[in-house]
């Protein structure tokens, strides 16, 4: 009985050494990992790849061939990641018709590198937090964008007119709705 003691005792201690040579083993790996992860600038909610749900505002955008110029000013600008939060969230989204009719280099300019905090603040004064059908603006006089300022809201034979842009189109999305539009917003001056 002493000698079966014995063995299952010694057995038990070669189990538990084993184990824990192969746990150190395994973190090196799993920090190497990590750190490579933390590097890659394609990480977030927005770059999940999801079958089944919904589309966001974001895939809603990025599956539009009207809406490349907004989609590369998105990437330019890094906000995938807030396009694609729980929300709800109402994007304003110009054509590239839109911004085509923006004066000649004025996208080209604000897709570099220098002007990343520019593009942001007019990309932000496309969303509002909430889901609002096209209708239902016509209820507003204004309302608050996610760059802080205000966007006003007028009525023209019974269509909201957004900061002068038509809403063209609307399409549901998982995380809110997307108002296609055929102006780019431009906040205005900051005092």
């Amino acid at each position: 009985m002493k000698t079966s003691f014995k063995f299952l005792s010694f057995l038990i201690l070669v189990v538990a050494f084993v184990s824990c040579k192969e746990n150190k083993e395994q973190q090196p790996e799993a920090q190497t990992t990590t750190s490579e992860s933390i590097q890659d600038k394609n990480k977030g909610q927005a770059f999940i790849e999801d079958d089944v749900a919904t589309p966001n505002v974001l895939q809603i955008a990025m599956g539009s061939k009207d809406h490349s110029t907004l989609v590369a000013a998105v990437q330019a600008a890094q906000l995938e990641n807030v396009l694609v939060n729980a929300g709800p969230l109402m994007v304003f989204a110009p054509t590239n018709e839109a911004f085509d009719a923006l004066p000649a280099g004025t996208v080209e300019n604000l897709l570099k590198p220098e002007n990343k905090n520019a593009l942001a603040d007019i990309l932000k004064y496309h969303v509002t937090p909430g889901n609002y059908s096209k209708e239902f603006l016509t209820k507003f006089k204004k309302l608050g964008q996610a760059n802080n300022q205000d966007v006003q809201i007028e009525v023209i034979d019974g269509e909201p007119m957004v900061g002068g842009a038509k809403i063209i189109a609307s399409v549901p999305a998982g995380n809110g709705i997307v108002h296609i539009i055929d102006k780019v917003l431009l906040p205005p001056a900051k005092n």
